[in-house]
């Protein structure tokens, strides 16, 4: 174990290592993970609610499990796995090669850089609903990849920044509405909404004040937010669409069915400029939810800080 001074210094190394490297195309923890739920899942599926809550225990215990070694190990455990938990700098680089694609008249490009953001089929988008996907998913994941794990790691040190990145990834694996899914998944879908509830209403909150519209993203997600079939995903867009002044939403194809999801915002759709705008919007938001979550360890005294009565 180590000092909240420490466990703050540690953090901010995890962080900077992701601004300066970005996530490693090869041997990432997160892929590794990934690659052991799916190899256990062929062996423990069933399609039930039951099942699906013991293997979703089962890989998140293992994760805090992990957690909790790499806060043992000391600040160094601690950086890694914050390197390992957040993701927020890919996020955005992707993000700027897409518009770039845009930019160039190059739709294809954009199309085929697209599933490294959303889950959807690209091959039927132009520019209006490329954009439109990508802004949606820079919006949610600036919480996921990025809010979220560091707000559980304030809290919890690195058993919250890995057990979070786990519920996070095993709802992206498992946590869909599909045949397959809709009983098996729901246990991490549920569990990633319980875990994203706090962060989610937090990156809203930032987005709005450093867009320099709060107003219009409070009006959106009043409006708007509660449509959503997520209910943290919709707050996050709804906040976005509001602070640049755009639209999102509307019909929605996934390799598990066609979705009509809820108009979020009231202005036009997105295009390559505000594409750029949201990659900006989340890198503030990013970085000032880095800066509270390492002010927030420094600050909040740590339990076994218990004041020792002096004898007179």
């Amino acid at each position: 174990m180590h000092s909240r001074g420490g466990q703050a210094l540690a953090m901010t190394a995890g962080m900077a290592a992701d601004l300066a490297f970005g996530d490693p195309r090869r041997g990432h923890p997160v892929a590794v993970f990934g690659s052991a739920v799916a190899a256990s899942e062929n062996r423990l599926y069933r399609d039930s609610r039951a099942a699906g809550t013991g293997f979703t225990a089962l890989w998140v215990s293992a994760a805090v499990l992990a957690g909790g070694l790499a806060g043992r190990a000391g600040p160094v455990g601690t950086a890694v796995a914050t390197f390992s938990a957040v993701g927020g700098t890919t996020l955005c680089r992707v993000g700027d090669r897409i518009a770039d694609a845009l930019d160039d008249g190059d739709l294809d490009g954009a199309r085929a850089t697209l599933p490294s953001l959303v889950g959807r089929d690209p091959s039927s988008l132009d520019e209006a609903g490329i954009c439109r996907a990508a802004v949606e998913s820079i919006a949610e994941n600036t919480s996921d990849a990025t809010v979220a794990p560091l707000f559980w790691g304030a809290l919890a040190g690195a058993p919250g920044l890995l057990g979070y990145r786990a519920v996070n990834t095993l709802d992206a694996m498992i946590g869909y509405r599909s045949s397959r899914y809709a009983r098996f998944g729901w246990a991490a879908a549920r569990t990633d909404d319980a875990a994203n509830l706090v962060p989610a209403r937090v990156t809203a909150l930032l987005a709005g004040l450093l867009s320099g519209h709060p107003i219009r993203a409070v009006r959106a997600v009043r409006r708007d937010g509660g449509k959503h079939p997520s209910p943290n995903a919709g707050v996050v867009e709804a906040a976005f669409a509001g602070a640049l002044g755009i639209s999102l939403g509307g019909r929605t194809v996934y390799p598990h069915g066609v979705e009509d999801r809820p108009v979020l915002g009231d202005g036009p759709a997105p295009r390559a400029a505000e594409l750029r705008a949201a990659v900006r919007l989340s890198r503030r938001v990013q970085i000032a939810s880095g800066l509270l979550a390492v002010l927030a360890v420094v600050r909040v005294p740590s339990p076994r800080a218990e004041s020792v009565p002096v004898r007179s």
